[in-house]
């Protein structure tokens, strides 16, 4: 079962906690991952600057999942003709028996990232799109928004995706960075990002005051620094405060978020059973096992043939 919100103060890590500015008509979300992220940078060895984006798509992925409320899944995939050809990340919502958590993976040519003289986002990615496809568990349609790849970044681009399907002003800072632990040369990444957002009722009333205000608030969080976003040792509160002192800032319970991945061995056994024999040859090990690796976990299911007559 998932934990009851607590409503003492956040956890430091591993959470997204949701606050709101009532008197300006805008709401927020602070993400914060720790092991999460880890464990979803974890599966496979990325180059730090290909890490960085593959960390801040799956910290984004917890801000708008959670932000949905959404029982089912929320994917956010990134394409491009760059070295870092793809991107991906998925948040699931909880349920009865699960959290809610999130995993991600990349995919980097490194023939190609080895020769970049510049290696921003611009030059990793190219030129490309990002999408955004929700999936709700219990009704519901599932729904895609494609926006251009922005050149400033993972948090440009869901902006972009707000201004165009939600048609809400929304302002994004997303981060990542690696933590080395003494007598473990492998990084442990943690991720972090804020949102700003209009809320729907200010947006269509348009009010002059709170347009000056959202002006005002979104250069103030365009000033969070990476490192504050990602310090486990800063209290989520304390970062608020610091943001938004001279505003009515309200935080509500933070919602815990973990690393999970919805593999499943019964599922690739049924796309396997799908093929036709002669399709499957060459699929299995000389044991006469197919082994399939999750990209997102490492986790390795292994489908005898008896699973498969």
């Amino acid at each position: 079962m998932p934990d009851k919100m607590d409503p003492q103060p956040s956890p430091h890590g591993d959470f997204v906690l949701p606050f709101d500015i009532a008197q300006a008509g805008v709401r927020g979300r602070l993400v914060r991952l720790d092991a999460a992220s880890a464990r979803a940078l974890g599966a496979h060895a990325l180059p730090e600057a290909a890490a960085r984006v593959a960390g801040e798509v799956v910290a984004l992925g917890a801000l708008l999942g959670t932000a949905l409320k959404l029982d089912g899944r929320l994917t956010i995939q990134t394409k491009g003709d760059g070295p870092l050809d793809l991107v991906t990340a998925d948040y699931y919502g909880a349920d009865e028996n699960r959290h809610r958590g999130v995993r991600g993976y990349a995919r980097l040519d490194a023939s190609r990232f080895d020769v970049l003289a510049d290696r921003d986002f611009a030059k990793l990615a190219g030129k490309g799109a990002l999408a955004i496809t929700i999936e709700p568990k219990l009704g519901g349609k599932t729904y895609q928004g494609i926006v251009e790849l922005s050149p400033d970044g993972i948090g440009s681009s869901a902006e972009t995706y707000f201004a165009q399907s939600e048609q809400l002003p929304t302002v994004i800072k997303l981060a990542a960075a690696p933590l080395y632990v003494a007598g473990d040369p492998q990084p442990h990444w943690r991720a972090g990002g804020i949102m700003l957002q209009m809320t729907p009722e200010s947006a269509k009333a348009g009010i002059e005051s709170r347009s000056d205000d959202w002006d005002r608030l979104s250069l103030l969080l365009k000033t969070v620094e990476d490192l504050e976003l990602v310090d486990t040792s800063l209290a989520p509160e304390t970062l608020l405060w610091r943001l938004f002192h001279e505003d009515e800032v309200r935080v509500q319970p933070p919602e815990p978020v973990i690393f999970r991945c919805d593999c499943d061995s019964s599922r690739i056994t049924q796309v396997l059973r799908s093929y036709a024999p002669q399709e499957r040859e060459g699929l299995a090990d000389s044991d006469g096992v197919i082994r399939a690796r999750c990209e997102f976990c490492g986790k390795t299911h292994e489908i005898g043939p008896e699973s498969l007559a």
